[in-house]
């Protein structure tokens, strides 16, 4: 399985004391994916008809990873 961290912290901030890390890349990019899925009329089609909300967010999750794959290999490019 791909092994990733994350991808660090989507909206990092700092104040004197210390960092405010907030939520994953990761978790960013798969809530991204969810919202382009669930504004796609047939997704209502297939919830309950052998896919299951469970199914979906974790093909989003699946998007988020391979999305950091991505990120990492074209920071390899560069």
């Amino acid at each position: 399985m791909y092994e990733y961290d994350g991808g660090g912290p989507a909206f990092p901030t700092k104040n004197e004391e210390r960092y405010f890390h907030g939520m994953s890349l990761r978790d960013y990019f798969a809530a991204k994916a969810l919202q382009g899925m669930l504004s796609a009329s047939e997704i209502q089609l297939v919830i309950g008809k052998g896919i299951s909300i469970s199914d979906i967010a974790g093909a989003c999750y699946e998007w988020a990873d391979q999305m950091l794959k991505a990120r990492i290999n074209q920071g390899e490019k560069a």
